[in-house]
Protein backbone atom coordinates (compact mmCIF):
# COMPACT_ATOMS: atom_id res chain seq x y z
CA UNK A 1 0.00 0.00 0.00
CA UNK A 2 2.79 2.39 0.88
CA UNK A 3 4.55 1.52 -2.38
CA UNK A 4 1.42 2.42 -4.37
CA UNK A 5 1.11 5.77 -2.57
CA UNK A 6 4.77 6.53 -3.27
CA UNK A 7 4.34 5.66 -6.95
CA UNK A 8 1.22 7.84 -7.29
CA UNK A 9 2.94 10.74 -5.55
CA UNK A 10 6.03 10.43 -7.75
CA UNK A 11 3.90 10.38 -10.90
CA UNK A 12 2.11 13.50 -9.65
CA UNK A 13 5.41 15.26 -9.07
CA UNK A 14 6.65 14.33 -12.54
CA UNK A 15 3.47 15.55 -14.23
CA UNK A 16 3.47 18.71 -12.17
CA UNK A 17 7.10 19.42 -13.04
CA UNK A 18 6.43 18.81 -16.75
CA UNK A 19 3.44 21.15 -16.63
CA UNK A 20 5.38 23.89 -14.91
CA UNK A 21 8.18 23.54 -17.43
CA UNK A 22 5.84 23.89 -20.39
CA UNK A 23 4.49 27.24 -19.16
CA UNK A 24 7.33 29.72 -19.46
CA UNK A 25 6.72 32.64 -17.11
CA UNK A 26 9.20 34.74 -19.08
CA UNK A 27 6.85 34.81 -22.06
CA UNK A 28 4.39 37.71 -22.04
CA UNK A 29 1.48 38.61 -24.31
CA UNK A 30 2.58 42.19 -24.90
CA UNK A 31 -0.55 43.00 -26.90
CA UNK A 32 -3.54 40.93 -28.02
CA UNK A 33 -6.19 42.00 -30.52
CA UNK A 34 -9.03 39.49 -30.77
CA UNK A 35 -11.81 39.72 -33.37
CA UNK A 36 -14.82 37.39 -33.21
CA UNK A 37 -16.92 37.34 -36.39
CA UNK A 38 -20.52 36.28 -35.62
CA UNK A 39 -22.13 37.39 -38.88
CA UNK A 40 -22.94 33.81 -39.97
CA UNK A 41 -23.71 30.47 -38.33
CA UNK A 42 -19.99 30.03 -37.58
CA UNK A 43 -17.86 31.81 -35.01
CA UNK A 44 -14.67 32.90 -36.79
CA UNK A 45 -12.03 34.02 -34.32
CA UNK A 46 -8.94 35.94 -35.39
CA UNK A 47 -6.25 36.74 -32.79
CA UNK A 48 -3.20 38.92 -33.32
CA UNK A 49 -0.72 38.12 -30.55
CA UNK A 50 2.42 40.16 -29.90
CA UNK A 51 4.74 37.95 -27.86
CA UNK A 52 7.63 39.28 -25.82
CA UNK A 53 10.49 37.34 -24.30
CA UNK A 54 11.30 38.95 -20.96
CA UNK A 55 13.74 36.20 -19.97
CA UNK A 56 17.32 35.45 -20.94
CA UNK A 57 16.89 32.19 -22.90
CA UNK A 58 15.47 31.93 -26.45
CA UNK A 59 11.90 30.69 -26.73
CA UNK A 60 11.01 28.29 -29.54
CA UNK A 61 7.30 27.71 -28.91
CA UNK A 62 4.32 28.77 -26.81
CA UNK A 63 1.02 27.33 -25.60
CA UNK A 64 -2.45 28.23 -26.82
CA UNK A 65 -5.26 27.15 -24.48
CA UNK A 66 -8.80 26.24 -25.52
CA UNK A 67 -11.25 28.80 -24.18
CA UNK A 68 -13.45 26.96 -21.63
CA UNK A 69 -16.41 29.29 -22.22
CA UNK A 70 -16.56 28.96 -25.99
CA UNK A 71 -18.89 26.00 -26.34
CA UNK A 72 -18.73 24.44 -29.77
CA UNK A 73 -16.64 22.30 -32.07
CA UNK A 74 -13.23 23.47 -33.20
CA UNK A 75 -13.49 22.81 -36.92
CA UNK A 76 -10.33 24.54 -38.12
CA UNK A 77 -7.27 26.29 -36.72
CA UNK A 78 -4.17 27.83 -38.30
CA UNK A 79 -1.30 30.01 -37.07
CA UNK A 80 0.95 32.25 -39.17
CA UNK A 81 3.78 34.65 -38.52
CA UNK A 82 4.28 38.10 -40.04
CA UNK A 83 5.80 36.58 -43.20
CA UNK A 84 2.59 34.54 -43.76
CA UNK A 85 4.45 31.32 -43.01
CA UNK A 86 2.22 28.62 -41.53
CA UNK A 87 3.43 27.54 -38.11
CA UNK A 88 3.39 23.96 -36.83
CA UNK A 89 0.71 23.21 -34.23
CA UNK A 90 0.93 20.20 -31.89
CA UNK A 91 -2.26 19.14 -30.12
CA UNK A 92 -1.91 18.22 -26.45
CA UNK A 93 -5.43 17.62 -25.12
CA UNK A 94 -7.06 21.03 -24.76
CA UNK A 95 -3.71 22.72 -25.27
CA UNK A 96 -1.98 23.49 -28.55
CA UNK A 97 1.73 24.11 -28.78
CA UNK A 98 2.66 26.50 -31.58
CA UNK A 99 6.25 26.35 -32.83
CA UNK A 100 7.84 29.61 -33.94
CA UNK A 101 9.65 29.81 -37.25
CA UNK A 102 12.68 31.34 -35.51
CA UNK A 103 13.52 31.32 -31.78
CA UNK A 104 12.36 34.44 -29.94
CA UNK A 105 15.49 36.00 -28.44
CA UNK A 106 15.71 37.75 -25.10
CA UNK A 107 13.99 41.16 -25.03
CA UNK A 108 12.57 40.71 -28.55
CA UNK A 109 8.96 40.63 -29.73
CA UNK A 110 7.21 38.77 -32.53
CA UNK A 111 3.68 38.72 -33.91
CA UNK A 112 1.66 35.54 -34.42
CA UNK A 113 -1.77 35.51 -36.08
CA UNK A 114 -4.07 32.68 -34.99
CA UNK A 115 -7.36 31.94 -36.72
CA UNK A 116 -9.88 29.28 -35.78
CA UNK A 117 -13.48 28.44 -36.60
CA UNK A 118 -16.04 27.20 -34.09
CA UNK A 119 -19.03 25.20 -35.34
CA UNK A 120 -22.34 24.97 -33.49
CA UNK A 121 -21.26 27.62 -30.99
CA UNK A 122 -24.14 30.04 -31.67
CA UNK A 123 -27.17 28.96 -29.66
CA UNK A 124 -30.64 29.92 -30.97
CA UNK A 125 -32.39 31.62 -28.07
CA UNK A 126 -35.32 31.17 -27.93
CA UNK A 127 -34.98 27.70 -29.41
CA UNK A 128 -38.39 27.90 -31.15
CA UNK A 129 -39.92 30.83 -33.01
CA UNK A 130 -43.05 31.43 -35.07
CA UNK A 131 -43.06 32.12 -38.78
CA UNK A 132 -43.10 35.89 -38.27
CA UNK A 133 -40.51 36.11 -35.48
CA UNK A 134 -36.87 36.98 -36.04
CA UNK A 135 -34.11 34.63 -34.99
CA UNK A 136 -32.04 35.49 -31.94
CA UNK A 137 -28.81 33.75 -30.96
CA UNK A 138 -26.33 34.06 -28.12
CA UNK A 139 -22.61 33.51 -27.83
CA UNK A 140 -20.52 33.12 -24.67
CA UNK A 141 -16.79 33.67 -24.30
CA UNK A 142 -14.37 35.40 -21.94
CA UNK A 143 -13.75 39.12 -21.81
CA UNK A 144 -10.00 38.60 -22.03
CA UNK A 145 -7.82 36.40 -24.18
CA UNK A 146 -7.64 33.07 -22.36
CA UNK A 147 -3.93 32.37 -22.03
CA UNK A 148 -1.52 30.78 -19.53
CA UNK A 149 0.70 33.85 -19.89
CA UNK A 150 0.24 37.32 -18.45
CA UNK A 151 -1.18 39.87 -20.89
CA UNK A 152 -0.07 43.49 -20.85
CA UNK A 153 -2.95 44.77 -22.99
CA UNK A 154 -5.81 43.14 -24.87
CA UNK A 155 -8.96 44.08 -26.75
CA UNK A 156 -11.89 42.00 -28.03
CA UNK A 157 -14.18 43.09 -30.88
CA UNK A 158 -17.41 41.32 -31.87
CA UNK A 159 -18.66 41.63 -35.45
CA UNK A 160 -22.40 41.03 -35.34
CA UNK A 161 -24.81 40.29 -38.17
CA UNK A 162 -27.24 42.99 -36.99
CA UNK A 163 -27.24 46.12 -34.88
CA UNK A 164 -30.28 44.74 -33.04
CA UNK A 165 -28.68 43.56 -29.81
CA UNK A 166 -31.05 42.18 -27.20
CA UNK A 167 -28.46 42.27 -24.43
CA UNK A 168 -24.76 41.97 -23.71
CA UNK A 169 -22.56 41.78 -20.63
CA UNK A 170 -21.76 45.30 -19.51
CA UNK A 171 -18.22 44.94 -18.24
CA UNK A 172 -16.25 48.17 -18.51
CA UNK A 173 -14.67 49.28 -20.72
CA UNK A 174 -17.23 48.38 -23.44
CA UNK A 175 -18.59 50.32 -26.42
CA UNK A 176 -21.00 49.71 -29.31
CA UNK A 177 -20.67 51.19 -32.78
CA UNK A 178 -23.33 50.00 -35.22
CA UNK A 179 -22.66 46.23 -35.61
CA UNK A 180 -19.39 46.29 -33.65
CA UNK A 181 -19.18 45.56 -29.94
CA UNK A 182 -15.77 46.23 -28.36
CA UNK A 183 -14.44 45.23 -24.95
CA UNK A 184 -11.25 46.98 -23.91
CA UNK A 185 -8.52 47.88 -24.12
CA UNK A 186 -7.73 46.16 -20.82
CA UNK A 187 -4.44 46.50 -18.96
CA UNK A 188 -2.41 43.91 -17.04
CA UNK A 189 -4.61 40.83 -17.40
CA UNK A 190 -3.78 37.87 -15.20
CA UNK A 191 -3.16 34.42 -16.78
CA UNK A 192 -6.23 32.21 -17.31
CA UNK A 193 -8.66 35.06 -16.59
CA UNK A 194 -12.29 33.84 -16.91
CA UNK A 195 -14.58 36.88 -16.88
CA UNK A 196 -17.69 35.74 -18.80
CA UNK A 197 -19.11 37.78 -21.66
CA UNK A 198 -22.49 36.96 -23.26
CA UNK A 199 -23.86 38.56 -26.42
CA UNK A 200 -27.53 38.05 -27.36
CA UNK A 201 -28.41 39.47 -30.78
CA UNK A 202 -30.41 39.02 -33.97
CA UNK A 203 -28.94 36.71 -36.59
CA UNK A 204 -31.10 35.69 -39.55
CA UNK A 205 -28.21 34.18 -41.51
CA UNK A 206 -28.78 30.71 -43.01
CA UNK A 207 -28.11 28.10 -40.32
CA UNK A 208 -27.71 25.38 -42.92
CA UNK A 209 -25.76 22.22 -42.14
CA UNK A 210 -24.80 19.32 -44.37
CA UNK A 211 -25.38 16.39 -42.04
CA UNK A 212 -23.98 13.87 -44.51
CA UNK A 213 -22.19 14.22 -47.85
CA UNK A 214 -21.23 11.29 -50.08
CA UNK A 215 -18.92 12.47 -52.86
CA UNK A 216 -18.09 10.05 -55.69
CA UNK A 217 -15.31 10.75 -58.21
CA UNK A 218 -15.10 8.37 -61.16
CA UNK A 219 -11.90 8.70 -63.18
CA UNK A 220 -11.72 7.74 -66.85
CA UNK A 221 -8.58 7.78 -68.98
CA UNK A 222 -10.74 8.63 -71.97
CA UNK A 223 -10.83 12.32 -71.08
CA UNK A 224 -13.57 12.67 -68.47
CA UNK A 225 -14.02 12.70 -64.68
CA UNK A 226 -17.58 12.29 -63.38
CA UNK A 227 -18.45 13.78 -59.97
CA UNK A 228 -21.66 13.07 -58.08
CA UNK A 229 -22.64 14.29 -54.61
CA UNK A 230 -25.48 13.03 -52.41
CA UNK A 231 -26.21 15.74 -49.85
CA UNK A 232 -28.43 15.72 -46.74
CA UNK A 233 -29.33 19.24 -45.52
CA UNK A 234 -30.72 20.33 -42.16
CA UNK A 235 -31.75 23.78 -40.94
CA UNK A 236 -30.13 23.95 -37.49
CA UNK A 237 -31.49 27.36 -36.49
CA UNK A 238 -34.43 28.12 -34.24
CA UNK A 239 -37.16 25.56 -34.89
CA UNK A 240 -40.50 26.60 -36.36
CA UNK A 241 -43.20 26.89 -33.72
CA UNK A 242 -46.73 26.33 -34.96
CA UNK A 243 -47.97 25.63 -38.47
CA UNK A 244 -46.55 26.94 -41.75
CA UNK A 245 -48.65 29.29 -43.89
CA UNK A 246 -47.65 29.38 -47.55
CA UNK A 247 -50.00 32.32 -48.19
CA UNK A 248 -48.46 34.46 -45.45
CA UNK A 249 -44.95 33.42 -46.52
CA UNK A 250 -45.51 34.68 -50.08
CA UNK A 251 -47.53 37.77 -49.11
CA UNK A 252 -45.35 39.21 -46.33
CA UNK A 253 -41.64 39.83 -46.97
CA UNK A 254 -40.95 39.77 -43.21
CA UNK A 255 -42.35 36.26 -42.89
CA UNK A 256 -39.75 33.57 -42.42
CA UNK A 257 -36.69 35.82 -42.20
CA UNK A 258 -34.52 32.95 -40.99
CA UNK A 259 -35.83 30.46 -43.56
CA UNK A 260 -33.78 29.33 -46.54
CA UNK A 261 -35.30 29.72 -50.00
CA UNK A 262 -32.18 29.05 -52.05
CA UNK A 263 -28.40 28.89 -51.85
CA UNK A 264 -25.49 29.15 -54.26
CA UNK A 265 -23.11 26.32 -55.07
CA UNK A 266 -19.82 26.99 -56.85
CA UNK A 267 -18.52 24.42 -59.36
CA UNK A 268 -15.23 24.39 -61.30
CA UNK A 269 -15.14 26.60 -64.39
CA UNK A 270 -14.85 23.56 -66.66
CA UNK A 271 -17.90 21.79 -65.18
CA UNK A 272 -20.50 20.64 -67.71
CA UNK A 273 -23.65 18.49 -67.95
CA UNK A 274 -24.74 19.46 -64.43
CA UNK A 275 -27.90 17.87 -63.00
CA UNK A 276 -29.82 18.55 -59.79
CA UNK A 277 -32.49 16.17 -58.54
CA UNK A 278 -34.04 14.68 -55.43
CA UNK A 279 -36.05 11.54 -54.69
CA UNK A 280 -39.00 12.87 -56.71
CA UNK A 281 -36.92 13.55 -59.83
CA UNK A 282 -35.29 16.53 -61.49
CA UNK A 283 -35.67 19.93 -59.76
CA UNK A 284 -36.27 22.57 -62.42
CA UNK A 285 -36.27 25.60 -60.07
CA UNK A 286 -32.52 26.07 -60.34
CA UNK A 287 -30.33 28.33 -62.44
CA UNK A 288 -26.79 27.99 -63.74
CA UNK A 289 -24.58 30.98 -64.41
CA UNK A 290 -21.26 30.47 -66.20
CA UNK A 291 -18.51 32.86 -65.10
CA UNK A 292 -14.88 33.19 -66.14
CA UNK A 293 -13.43 31.27 -63.18
CA UNK A 294 -16.40 29.23 -61.94
CA UNK A 295 -19.87 27.89 -62.62
CA UNK A 296 -22.45 29.27 -60.20
CA UNK A 297 -25.54 27.21 -59.44
CA UNK A 298 -28.52 28.81 -57.73
CA UNK A 299 -30.16 25.80 -56.10
CA UNK A 300 -33.72 26.16 -54.84
CA UNK A 301 -35.26 23.28 -52.86
CA UNK A 302 -38.85 22.24 -53.53
CA UNK A 303 -39.93 23.96 -50.31
CA UNK A 304 -38.39 26.65 -48.04
CA UNK A 305 -36.39 25.31 -45.10
CA UNK A 306 -37.33 26.40 -41.59
CA UNK A 307 -35.62 25.44 -38.35
CA UNK A 308 -35.66 21.68 -37.87
CA UNK A 309 -36.63 21.01 -41.51
CA UNK A 310 -34.42 18.90 -43.75
CA UNK A 311 -34.07 17.85 -47.36
CA UNK A 312 -31.73 15.83 -49.56
CA UNK A 313 -30.65 16.08 -53.16
CA UNK A 314 -28.13 14.79 -55.70
CA UNK A 315 -25.81 17.04 -57.68
CA UNK A 316 -23.63 15.76 -60.50
CA UNK A 317 -21.40 17.13 -63.24
CA UNK A 318 -18.43 16.28 -65.49
CA UNK A 319 -15.00 17.87 -65.77
CA UNK A 320 -12.22 17.20 -68.32
CA UNK A 321 -9.52 14.92 -66.97
CA UNK A 322 -6.59 16.90 -68.39
CA UNK A 323 -7.11 19.60 -65.72
CA UNK A 324 -6.81 17.19 -62.79
CA UNK A 325 -5.06 14.05 -64.05
CA UNK A 326 -1.32 14.09 -64.84
CA UNK A 327 0.91 11.25 -65.95
CA UNK A 328 4.47 10.36 -66.85
CA UNK A 329 4.66 6.99 -68.56
CA UNK A 330 2.65 4.55 -66.47
CA UNK A 331 2.62 6.80 -63.36
CA UNK A 332 -0.52 8.88 -62.82
CA UNK A 333 -1.39 11.63 -60.34
CA UNK A 334 -4.94 12.77 -59.59
CA UNK A 335 -5.10 16.18 -57.91
CA UNK A 336 -8.57 17.46 -57.00
CA UNK A 337 -10.43 19.23 -54.22
CA UNK A 338 -11.35 17.06 -51.30
CA UNK A 339 -14.59 19.04 -50.99
CA UNK A 340 -16.12 21.81 -53.08
CA UNK A 341 -18.00 24.98 -52.17
CA UNK A 342 -21.58 23.97 -51.32
CA UNK A 343 -22.86 27.29 -49.93
CA UNK A 344 -21.45 30.33 -48.15
CA UNK A 345 -20.25 29.75 -44.59
CA UNK A 346 -20.93 26.06 -45.01
CA UNK A 347 -20.70 23.44 -42.29
CA UNK A 348 -20.40 19.75 -43.14
CA UNK A 349 -20.84 17.28 -40.29
CA UNK A 350 -19.41 14.36 -42.26
CA UNK A 351 -18.11 13.81 -45.78
CA UNK A 352 -17.23 10.48 -47.36
CA UNK A 353 -15.20 10.72 -50.56
CA UNK A 354 -15.02 7.73 -52.91
CA UNK A 355 -12.60 7.65 -55.85
CA UNK A 356 -13.16 5.03 -58.56
CA UNK A 357 -10.03 4.44 -60.64
CA UNK A 358 -9.71 2.63 -63.98
CA UNK A 359 -9.44 -1.15 -63.89
CA UNK A 360 -5.84 -2.29 -63.57
CA UNK A 361 -4.64 0.59 -61.38
CA UNK A 362 -2.07 -0.44 -58.76
CA UNK A 363 0.25 1.06 -56.10
CA UNK A 364 -2.35 3.49 -54.75
CA UNK A 365 -0.92 6.29 -52.60
CA UNK A 366 -3.17 8.95 -51.07
CA UNK A 367 -1.99 12.30 -49.66
CA UNK A 368 -4.47 14.64 -47.96
CA UNK A 369 -3.96 18.25 -46.76
CA UNK A 370 -5.23 17.32 -43.27
CA UNK A 371 -5.84 14.06 -41.38
CA UNK A 372 -8.72 11.89 -42.64
CA UNK A 373 -10.02 8.42 -41.85
CA UNK A 374 -8.95 6.02 -44.61
CA UNK A 375 -11.33 3.14 -45.33
CA UNK A 376 -10.29 -0.25 -46.77
CA UNK A 377 -9.91 -0.29 -50.54
CA UNK A 378 -12.65 -2.11 -52.44
CA UNK A 379 -13.60 -2.98 -56.02
CA UNK A 380 -16.32 -1.49 -58.19
CA UNK A 381 -17.82 -3.41 -61.09
CA UNK A 382 -19.39 -1.88 -64.14
CA UNK A 383 -19.72 -2.73 -67.83
CA UNK A 384 -16.72 -4.32 -69.61
CA UNK A 385 -14.94 -4.90 -66.29
CA UNK A 386 -13.21 -8.22 -65.64
CA UNK A 387 -11.36 -7.80 -62.31
CA UNK A 388 -13.14 -4.70 -61.02
CA UNK A 389 -12.07 -1.10 -60.61
CA UNK A 390 -10.06 -0.10 -57.49
CA UNK A 391 -11.94 2.17 -55.11
CA UNK A 392 -10.25 4.49 -52.61
CA UNK A 393 -12.49 6.00 -49.92
CA UNK A 394 -11.96 8.16 -46.85
CA UNK A 395 -14.05 10.31 -44.53
CA UNK A 396 -13.70 13.47 -42.47
CA UNK A 397 -15.93 15.17 -39.88
CA UNK A 398 -16.71 18.85 -39.32
CA UNK A 399 -15.52 20.69 -42.40
CA UNK A 400 -15.84 24.37 -43.26
CA UNK A 401 -14.76 26.47 -46.23
CA UNK A 402 -11.15 26.46 -45.03
CA UNK A 403 -11.06 22.73 -45.77
CA UNK A 404 -11.52 23.30 -49.51
CA UNK A 405 -8.05 22.03 -50.37
CA UNK A 406 -6.55 19.56 -52.83
CA UNK A 407 -5.76 15.92 -52.21
CA UNK A 408 -3.30 13.89 -54.30
CA UNK A 409 -3.78 10.29 -55.36
CA UNK A 410 -0.95 8.61 -57.26
CA UNK A 411 -1.17 5.21 -58.92
CA UNK A 412 0.33 3.08 -61.70
CA UNK A 413 -1.62 2.10 -64.79
CA UNK A 414 -0.16 0.23 -67.83
CA UNK A 415 -1.25 2.23 -70.84
CA UNK A 416 -1.70 -0.95 -72.89
CA UNK A 417 -4.72 -1.73 -70.69
CA UNK A 418 -6.56 1.12 -72.39
CA UNK A 419 -6.99 -1.24 -75.33
CA UNK A 420 -8.87 -3.72 -73.15
CA UNK A 421 -12.33 -2.20 -73.52
CA UNK A 422 -12.11 -1.57 -77.32
CA UNK A 423 -10.84 -5.12 -77.81
CA UNK A 424 -13.67 -6.51 -75.68
CA UNK A 425 -16.22 -4.57 -77.72
CA UNK A 426 -14.60 -5.69 -80.97
CA UNK A 427 -14.47 -9.30 -79.78
CA UNK A 428 -18.11 -9.26 -78.70
CA UNK A 429 -19.24 -7.83 -82.05
CA UNK A 430 -17.06 -10.32 -83.93
CA UNK A 431 -18.59 -13.27 -82.06
CA UNK A 432 -22.09 -11.85 -82.57
CA UNK A 433 -21.62 -11.49 -86.34
CA UNK A 434 -20.02 -14.93 -86.52
CA UNK A 435 -23.02 -16.48 -84.77
CA UNK A 436 -25.39 -14.67 -87.13
CA UNK A 437 -23.46 -15.89 -90.18
CA UNK A 438 -23.51 -19.47 -88.94
CA UNK A 439 -27.16 -19.23 -87.97
CA UNK A 440 -28.39 -18.01 -91.36
CA UNK A 441 -26.43 -20.76 -93.12
CA UNK A 442 -27.82 -23.64 -91.05
CA UNK A 443 -30.92 -25.50 -92.17
CA UNK A 444 -33.23 -26.35 -89.27
CA UNK A 445 -36.20 -27.64 -91.38
CA UNK A 446 -37.47 -31.19 -90.69
CA UNK A 447 -38.29 -32.07 -94.30
CA UNK A 448 -36.65 -30.91 -97.46
CA UNK A 449 -38.63 -29.48 -100.32
CA UNK A 450 -38.48 -31.41 -103.61
CA UNK A 451 -36.86 -29.64 -106.48
CA UNK A 452 -38.97 -29.29 -109.61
Amino acid sequence: MKLQIILIFSVYLVLNSVLTQTIDSNLVNNNVERTIDLTSQLAKVSIKITLKNSGTQPIKNFLLYENPKEKGILAYIIAKDTSKQTLQIDVQGKQRRIHLQNPLLSGKTTIVNVEYVLAKSLEPYPAKITQRERQLVRFITTQHFYSPYATTEDKTTFKLSSRNIESYTKVKPVSQNDQLLTYGPNKNVEPLSEVDVLVHFENNSPFLTVTNLVRTIEVSHWGNIAIEEHIDLLHTGAQLKGSFSRYEYQRDSNSGLASIKSFKTILPASASDAYYRDNNGNISTSHMKIKRDAVELDLRPRFPLFGGWKTQYTLGYNVPSYEYLFHSGDEYLLKMRLIDHIFDDMLVDRVTTTIILPEGSTNLNLKTPYPVKRHPDTLHYTYLDMKGRPVVSFSKEFLVENHIQDFELSYNFPRLLMLQEPLLVFGALYILFLVIIVYVRLDFSITKEKKE
